[in-house]
């Protein structure tokens, strides 16, 4: 057990007591159950004893087929404590579940009410769903290994010791061996796991920042010491690798000798124990209860121990334990680095020009055996251009729109909005960075002036009414009653709605906007004016276009024809893209 375990285990045996003093019934029948358990290991090695020195040896079948019997029903009555054992663990697991949902939501609820930087707890869903599911299923597979193994272990030895006491010293010396040999392991191989993780994880996100940094890399002549960095990380990993190996084959070790030297033992010390009066039939008995009962058990509780236990640590801990600090923000335009602990920062990106969009060899496939819906595409879009996208349907324009605004994850690659990874965002930093206008334009039910300014709350009236006419609003706006009337969506039509949701999406702050199709119920002068509009405000703009006069109004089109994109002005796509030429048409005609 590591320092961190033990500062787990002193923080909650507190709790864990007044849990467990609350259920003091539970625990009284779960013990009773269990001791009839106790009784069927016993019984189960004793009767296999008496059948053969009572019966079979002695000439009497029936008495041997009896005591076999005997062990039948105790095998069958198996089946009746499991049920009653499980009965009565419902009464401690159920409670402890339900404990810690209520611990999970109050600690999200109250740091959701402090507010301020982090106060949004991106983790309540997990902490309530995974991680309590984790915990129960840890404690009640504790409770049964950790009961089974004391109360199976407690009838096979007394049966053991009712047989012959000298069974007890062959057996007992190699099994209490084991046995202490698995407890030694646990502080070392937990430290060597810790440490393995951490070095995995550490190499893991020095390849992932190495990869996105690669243009950096060859620019600035940093490779070498990236490289070093690396060399140090992957030298880091294969060392605690190699020591959690080690101890791994202790581990298998201590399996071994608690599991099979006791039968060994008993084998080879058969003529020592014949000579003590260790019966043929007592002998056989003793096999019955360490094949059947206590070496199973054993090996059960040191799977469960290694296991279960250290999982349901970690999870009580995050849930029970103090709440971690928030992790601070890296201030805009900062950069980053990447470093070996504890050496210094190999190397960093400077921030000075930041694309509005780049996309580095993203791909997307939706399956693992599915044809890439993106493959390996670059991209890169400057701060303020207007970029328009055009392919044939359900060549991916929407999907590359969904990677870039964040509510999708690429397979391959990383997307970058203002100089900044999407993927795994929160949403409302995502909100800050970008704005993504659907098809469907959503309208809800509220005034006007709350629909218009819902991503800039603190728009004047004067900056209202500027929106409104830039896209020609006005006659809408007046017919509803004006900016404090009441808008019915179903009273609007499609493009009503959609010139709404674009109004809301030009009054944003966020520096990139995205339209997917946003336009294709507009007629073809509201579409131009629209798009007109978007393209002045401060910001970039990439449009999934409906009609070719978009691309034309654009600064460069993106054409995706699912082999090979390419990206250039109206008059040089005519030039060298077929498809581009036959979209052309197709629009013309």
């Amino acid at each position: 057990m590591t320092s961190a375990e033990a500062g787990t285990l002193r923080r909650l045996a507190p709790p864990a007591r007044r849990f467990l003093a609350h259920r003091k019934g539970v625990l009284v029948r779960l013990a009773l159950w269990s001791l009839a358990e106790s009784g069927q290991a016993f019984l189960v090695g004793h009767a296999v004893a008496r059948s053969v020195d009572e019966g079979f040896l002695a000439g009497d079948p029936r008495r041997g087929l009896l005591w076999l019997g005997i062990a039948l029903v105790a095998v069958l009555s198996g089946a009746r404590v499991v049920r009653g054992v499980f009965a009565q663990l419902a009464g401690v697991t159920e409670p402890l579940r339900d404990g810690l949902v209520r611990r999970a939501v109050d600690r999200s609820m109250a740091r959701a009410a402090r507010g301020g930087p982090g106060g949004t707890d991106r983790a309540a869903v997990s902490r309530l769903t995974n991680q309590v599911e984790i915990a129960r299923d840890s404690f009640a597979g504790l409770v049964l290994t950790l009961r089974s193994f004391v109360f199976t272990a407690a009838g096979a030895l007394l049966g053991l010791l009712s047989l012959h006491p000298a069974l007890l010293v062959v057996v007992l010396p190699p099994l209490a061996a084991g046995l202490a040999l698995f407890l030694v392991t646990l502080r070392p191989m937990a430290a060597a796991q810790r440490r393995a993780l951490a070095a995995d994880e550490a190499l893991g996100d020095h390849a992932a920042r190495a990869r996105a940094a690669l243009r950096d890399l060859a620019a600035c002549g940093t490779g070498p010491g990236a490289e070093r960095s690396g060399a140090d990380l992957v030298a880091d990993a294969a060392a605690a690798a190699r020591t959690l190996a080690g101890w791994a084959a202790v581990r298998t070790a201590a399996l071994g000798v608690a599991g099979h030297l006791p039968v060994l033992a008993l084998l080879v010390a058969v003529e020592w124990l014949r000579g003590h009066g260790v019966s043929v039939g007592a002998l056989l008995g003793a096999f019955t209860y360490l094949v059947q009962s206590l070496l199973p058990a054993l090996h059960t509780l040191m799977t469960a121990l290694g296991a279960a236990g250290s999982r349901l640590l970690v999870v009580l801990d995050r849930i029970l334990g103090p709440e971690p600090e928030p992790e601070p923000e890296p201030e805009p335009g900062s950069g980053w680095s990447i470093a070996s602990a504890p050496r210094a920062a190999a190397f960093a990106v400077d921030t000075a020009a930041v694309p509005a969009l780049e996309l580095r060899a993203v791909t997307l496939s939706y399956g693992v055996r599915a044809e890439p819906v993106l493959d390996a595409l670059d991209l890169c879009v400057a701060p303020g251009e207007h970029l328009a996208v055009v392919g044939p349907s359900g060549i991916g324009k929407s999907t590359l729109t969904r990677l870039v605004a964040g509510t999708l994850a690429p397979s391959r690659g990383e997307v970058r909005v203002a100089g900044r990874p999407v993927t795994g965002r929160p949403a409302a930093e995502l909100a800050a960075l970008r704005v993504l206008v659907p098809q469907d334009a959503y309208v809800f039910s509220g005034t006007v002036g709350d629909n218009l300014a819902y991503l800039r709350t603190d728009a004047s009236r004067a900056e209202l009414d500027a929106a409104v006419g830039a896209f020609g609003l006005g006659p809408l706006v007046e017919r509803l009653g004006g900016p404090d009337a009441t808008v019915r969506p179903a009273e609007l039509s499609p493009g009503e709605r959609q010139l709404v949701a674009l109004v809301r999406a030009y009054l944003s702050p966020a520096p990139l906007l995205l339209l997917d199709e946003a336009t294709c119920h507009l007629d073809p002068a509201s579409e131009a004016r629209a798009e007109e509009a978007l393209a002045g405000r401060a910001g970039t703009l990439v449009v999934v276009a409906h009609r070719l006069s978009s691309a034309v109004r654009a600064d460069r089109t993106l054409v995706l024809d699912g082999v090979r994109a390419q990206c250039g002005t109206h008059a040089e796509l005519l030039g060298r893209s077929p498809l581009y030429r036959d979209l052309t048409g197709h629009w013309n005609s």
